[in-house]
């Protein structure tokens, strides 16, 4: 009688993910958080701002958001209305004014309106989930953390160091198999590439650096 034919193991191996790391690592060697701040408190706000919303466009507004409520304890006393006016381009922003008043107001209230170094802190604060507070522990803190936006979750299950439905599950996969002196590199290479060759409609499989390597998942 015939035997079935094992199933293809597809996961990478240790030597392969450090292979990706590294190829990613040389074409992006400037790959990093591309929101402007100068501390954690506009790096936390920028976050806030920046779902479903391009990098670029929070960029342009939070300057001047910024130079009017320069921390917590200014953004705290801000109306609605005033914070609206000044990120009126960017999507949700009635919400998204709404929420990080409320973000200043619990900074000052619970934490002398100092971002806090822990991530169940982070979580319990107006309008940050786990994407948001792992992207302030990673760059504003130095922590080794995987954030999964939408460009990570895509390249991650697309090129195959991911099976995963959803960026919970996607994020435990990546902490699963990568070394976690890296999470943070990779989730700044994989965002970069995302945006820049991967793109999800047209994937630049040509000109790719880890072509060879990919499982091509869904292309």
């Amino acid at each position: 009688m015939a035997t079935k034919k094992k199933k293809e193991d597809k996961r990478f191996s240790a030597d392969e993910v450090t292979q990706i790391l590294d190829l990613l690592r040389t074409e992006y060697p400037n790959a990093e958080c591309a929101l402007e701040h100068i501390n954690t408190f506009e790096l936390l706000v920028a976050v806030v701002l920046s779902a479903q919303t391009t990098d670029v466009s929070v960029n342009k507004v939070t300057p001047q958001l910024f130079a009017k409520f320069p921390d917590a304890a200014a953004l705290a006393k801000a109306e609605q209305d005033e914070v609206i006016e000044l990120i009126r381009t960017i999507g949700m922003y009635k919400t998204k004014s709404k929420n990080i008043i409320k973000l200043a107001q619990a900074l000052q209230e619970k934490h002398d309106g100092i971002v806090p170094e822990d991530y169940d802190a982070l979580v319990a604060l107006p309008g940050v989930g786990r994407k948001t507070a792992n992207v302030v522990l990673a760059v504003g803190f130095g922590h080794q953390r995987i954030a999964v936006d939408t460009h990570v979750f895509r390249v991650a299950n697309r090129i195959g160091l991911a099976e995963a439905k959803d960026v919970l599950k996607t994020e435990y996969a990546l902490m699963d198999l990568l070394p976690e002196d890296r999470w943070s590199e990779a989730h700044h290479s994989l965002i970069w590439h995302g945006r820049r060759c991967c793109s999800a409609r047209k994937p630049a499989c040509e000109r790719c650096v880890i072509e060879g390597l990919c499982r091509k998942v869904g292309v």
